[in-house]
């Protein structure tokens, strides 16, 4: 079982009361992977929302059978899954959009999804700061991929003679 300790240690949980932490902790589920070990593949139903707690974890995205793009690497203390906690009413259900991949020996929290936006619903300040929290990851996560897009932009070789000329 999950310690209100190991959950503060936590991101998206940092600023959550003692009680708020209580009504959690059941929600948590503890797994361990190995390394190369996949917590969830692409295209799978969306049940969990994770926090990586010990270890190391990649979101991959498959371009070939042969291609695949590191798109993040999750570090101790941060999310993935966040398909698990889209609103419920859009579609029967969702789906992962990345492979989450164990590079070392992974402890990892599991949270259900159903389970943790009821909490989210009736308790809204405990809503809020979760919400709050993930959109700020979100917003880092976001900045990052744009980075990365504009960088491949800049070093594409049409672009570098496109640049020159101006």
């Amino acid at each position: 079982m999950i310690t209100r300790e190991e959950l503060r240690r936590m991101v998206i949980l940092g600023r959550m009361s003692d009680a708020q932490l209580d009504k959690i902790i059941p929600l948590v589920e503890k797994r361990h992977y190995e390394e190369r070990q996949y917590v969830v593949h692409e295209g799978d139903k969306a049940e969990n929302f994770f926090i990586l707690q010990r270890g190391k974890v990649l979101l991959e995205q498959r371009l070939t059978d042969t291609i695949t793009v590191c798109m993040d690497a999750i570090k101790p203390g941060y999310s993935f899954g966040w398909s698990a906690m889209l609103v419920r009413d859009l579609e029967p259900y969702h789906s992962y959009t990345s492979d989450a991949i164990c590079v070392e020996p992974s402890d990892v929290c599991a949270i259900n999804g159903e389970k943790f936006l009821d909490l989210l619903e009736n308790d809204h300040t405990m809503g809020f700061l979760v919400h709050q929290r993930l959109n700020r990851v979100i917003k880092q996560r976001l900045a990052h991929r744009t980075e990365q897009f504009v960088r491949i932009i800049r070093q594409h070789p049409d672009m570098t003679s496109l640049m020159e000329k101006c």
